[in-house]
């Protein structure tokens, strides 16, 4: 079979081991995702007040799950380029021992703070992990089987994505909130062990420069348009002028670093890319469908646990069908690409998202949680055919030694996507809530009304506290957060929708019979 492949480009030592190489990878990758899915089911845990949790406010759960993906997206850029630079193998495992570091300090964190400084510490590691499997993916597989392995690695993200809230809900159920980070550490080990064996060293022959300066501008830049979207969110005043400051400062350094990037003869970021439409659309397709998604799950989590009373593992249970739903479709996302082509499997994808999110906007506190399922299932299947079509667009835009380059701002895009997501979901949910809560509030003390104003866990935490003549909050209570839940997912379905409009006008449409032949007997096989 292999005369069919002229002149293939990967030594038969490697691409004897593709496989087991994708599953070393795959586990690599798993970790990185599986933290921040494991920590959706924890975030109530860790808003409850000591000994049980932190007692985090809404800001502080933003943060823990902000520091993380900004300072991942800020540094994919230099990550990619370092790995292309000095091997991607040396920073493989140079990320994966720092995020079980990070996991192993994170478990033992005394107080928010604490939590949010070790969350970053992870995704420092997370950020050299990330471009890296993708880049070694690129290099230990010949191209017409990339859409396969690549396929099959989204189907990893879709496992993390199932086993995250599941082991997460197991673990709170019989032990403490840290046991979520310091389940990493034994997987980072195992990760370590197998890639020293397995996976062989890649670099960029002509690999790129270092951007200091560009690194720098865009993690402040990101960190400053955040800080001050959840700020806004906190006081439920986007007015407030240290909010609108903070905001304009942090787009102001982006448009720097956009002109500094244009200008530098060897940026991290290479807007050059850009100007092709195509990949432009698959990357704002991520990053819109990551916005959408993950302030979803911000607030999924509350409704689910706070709202409707399950607990963490049966919370995590409830979220199987959206982890099912990738698993099943991912690695035949592509049979549907070469059927009907990129535009319409995106296009569909994002409609769908936008229509589930929709729904999510009619939910109470008595709907049938099977239409919950129905929902999680339906926006997995629609993610599925949204991640693997562009992933392939992404990584086959540009040049096999670029790979690094292509994964690095594939993972940014879904990063910040996801960051913004959170901070604007999440403060549009946290200045609704306080706005349908706060006249509600008028017994109790000057000083507990504004914590007790924050989120729907610290409203019903006061009301615990206070006992019987606290009963009276709760009903208010869930009644303000069920309206701010429909005032959010309305939010990320116009998201979505501007997804839609993005991939139908500017995705390539059915490709000419022809280029898929020699691919469709590997795709076939993968999806049996």
């Amino acid at each position: 079979m292999t005369s069919s492949v002229p002149a293939p480009r990967i030594p038969e030592a490697v691409h004897r081991r593709r496989w087991a190489i994708l599953g070393v990878l795959m586990l690599s990758l798993l970790i990185v995702v599986l933290d921040n899915s494991i920590l959706n089911v924890a975030i109530k845990t860790i808003a409850t007040p000591a000994p049980t949790g932190l007692g985090a406010t809404q800001s502080e759960i933003e943060w823990a799950i902000n520091a993380y993906t900004l300072v991942f997206a800020g540094l994919l850029f230099t990550a990619g380029l370092v790995g292309d630079r000095v091997g991607r193998k040396k920073v493989l495992l140079g990320g994966i021992a720092v995020f079980g570091i990070g996991s192993a300090l994170a478990a033992e964190s005394g107080s928010p703070a604490q939590l949010i400084a070790y969350r970053a510490l992870m995704a420092l590691g997370a950020a050299f992990v990330m471009p890296a499997t993708l880049a070694v993916l690129m290099n230990v597989f010949e191209r017409e089987e990339q859409p396969k392995a690549i396929g099959i690695w989204a189907g990893g993200v879709g496992l993390a994505i199932a086993i995250g809230p599941i082991t997460g809900g197991a673990l709170l159920d019989h032990f403490w909130w840290g046991s979520v980070f310091l389940i990493n550490v034994p997987i980072v080990i195992l990760a370590l062990v197998l890639m020293v064996w397995l996976v062989p060293d890649s670099r960029d022959p002509r690999p790129g420069r270092l951007d200091p300066v560009g690194v720098v501008l865009s993690v402040v830049g990101l960190v400053l348009l955040v800080y001050g979207i959840i700020k806004g969110g906190e006081l439920a005043d986007f007015t407030d002028a240290k909010v609108l400051a903070t905001i304009l400062a942090g787009l102001a350094v982006l448009a720097g670093f956009i002109v500094f990037e244009k200008r530098s003869d060897h940026p991290s970021l290479d807007v050059t890319y850009f100007r092709n439409k195509v990949f432009s659309a698959a990357m704002s397709a991520i990053a819109l469908v990551f916005f959408a998604l993950m302030g979803v799950t911000f607030f999924s989590v509350f409704y689910t646990q706070s709202v409707r009373g399950y607990s963490p593992l049966q919370s995590g249970l409830l979220m199987l069908p959206l982890a099912a739903a990738q698993m099943i479709f991912a690695p035949r996302a592509r049979l549907v690409v070469d059927r009907f082509g990129n535009k319409a499997t995106t296009t569909v994808g994002l409609l769908l998202i936008a229509a589930t999110l929709a729904v999510f906007a009619t939910f109470e506190a008595d709907t049938p949680i099977w239409l919950l399922e129905v929902v999680f299932f339906l926006m997995g299947t629609g993610m599925a055919h949204i991640m693997t079509p562009t992933s392939v667009v992404i990584m086959q835009a540009l040049p096999r030694e670029k790979a690094g380059s292509a994964s690095a701002l594939s993972n940014t895009f879904r990063q910040v996507g996801g960051a913004l997501g959170i901070a604007v979901l999440g403060s549009v949910l946290a200045a609704s809530y306080r706005d349908g809560i706060e006249d509600k509030l008028g017994a109790l003390p000057p000083g507990l009304r504004d914590t007790a104003a924050e989120s729907v866990e610290a409203t019903l935490g006061i009301a615990e506290k206070l006992g019987p003549r606290g009963e009276a909050l709760v009903a208010p209570a869930n009644d303000a957060f069920l309206h701010a839940m429909h005032l959010t997912a309305l939010c990320g379905t116009g998201v979505a929708l501007i997804g839609a409009l993005v991939t139908a006008l500017f995705l390539p449409g059915k490709p000419p019979a022809g280029q898929r032949d020699d691919a469709e007997p590997e795709l076939v096989t993968a999806a049996e």
